[in-house]
């Protein structure tokens, strides 16, 4: 029996080279394509590199000719909602079977956190396109806590408007391992899945974790919105960074939304996925740099 052909989109990522060795390591049999929009930036073994980019329709068109099963990997373009929207519709027209889409947390008509309505778009453009398919909500990667620990660790202080909202952090492996897990799985129910690690956890649980694991002491401060988004600044971060994600994010954990764990990676890929306990101590020498 013919393989199905698998794409990859955005195979030049962080997430999407992970994919791509994922596939090469399991050994797959059938064709895979890694799209790109730098195609001579990337090589994988006994794997063909197509030109893709989403904000070139017709290229994108014919990159998806042949193809059975596409992963579209969540862009960051500032025109993400319109050019993954053109995707689907690019996917439609090309005749594939089945689309796996990497979403976001609780993409709600009334969540803070503006880039969140980019996603909720591209999953309406999937349900109404009638291509079968896989979403995946993929929760904040544990690797975002290496840039928001150090200077923490470092001065002691952890300034944090989340309040006792809870997360499940998700590592990009794991991430990566559901992604491919929906490539490979046999054609079922359109359905839509919460990809999370396996710690529900408030703020105060991860700045204890981190402080065990590094021996260094680290106090959680509660702040509100505007008293997060004043240091934030103060520390050279962007307005509009801190306006679009930081406060919004934080916002998001203390209401609730995130308050999510789930068996996705078990379900997809058949093991249990990272904790953070286990993630900060194979980055230890990261979190005192």
């Amino acid at each position: 029996m013919t393989k199905p052909v698998l794409f990859v989109s955005g195979a030049n990522g962080k997430l999407g080279r992970r994919v791509m060795n994922l596939l090469v390591e399991r050994g797959y049999e059938g064709k895979i394509i890694a799209g790109t929009r730098n195609p001579e930036a990337i090589s994988f073994p006994n794997i063909e590199v197509r030109k893709s980019d989403f904000d070139d329709p017709a290229e994108l068109a014919s990159a998806l000719a042949g193809v059975d099963r596409l992963l579209i990997i969540s862009t960051s373009s500032p025109r993400r909602a319109i050019t993954q929207v053109g995707a689907v519709a690019a996917a439609k027209a090309a005749g594939v079977s089945h689309i796996t889409y990497t979403s976001a947390p609780s993409p709600t008509v009334d969540s803070p956190i503006p880039f969140v309505a980019d996603h909720r778009l591209t999953e309406e453009a999937i349900a109404n396109s009638g291509v079968p398919h896989t979403i995946l909500r993929n929760m904040w990667y544990t690797e975002n806590l290496l840039d928001a620990l150090p200077p923490a660790l470092a001065s002691g202080r952890w300034y944090s408007a989340a309040g006792n909202g809870r997360l499940a952090y998700v590592t990009r492996e794991d991430a990566a391992r559901a992604a491919v897990g929906a490539l490979l799985e046999e054609p079922r129910e359109n359905r839509t899945l919460t990809v999370t690690g396996p710690d529900l956890l408030t703020t105060s649980e991860i700045g204890a974790i981190a402080s065990a694991v590094t021996g260094k002491p680290l106090e959680v401060v509660p702040v509100n919105d505007e008293q997060l988004a004043a240091g934030a600044i103060a520390a050279g971060v962007p307005r509009a960074v801190v306006d679009a994600m930081i406060v919004p994010i934080e916002r998001n954990t203390r209401e609730g939304r995130v308050d999510i764990v789930s068996d996705a990676v078990e379900q997809l890929w058949g093991v249990r996925p990272t904790g953070v306990r286990a993630f900060l101590e194979a980055n230890r020498a990261a979190l005192s740099a």
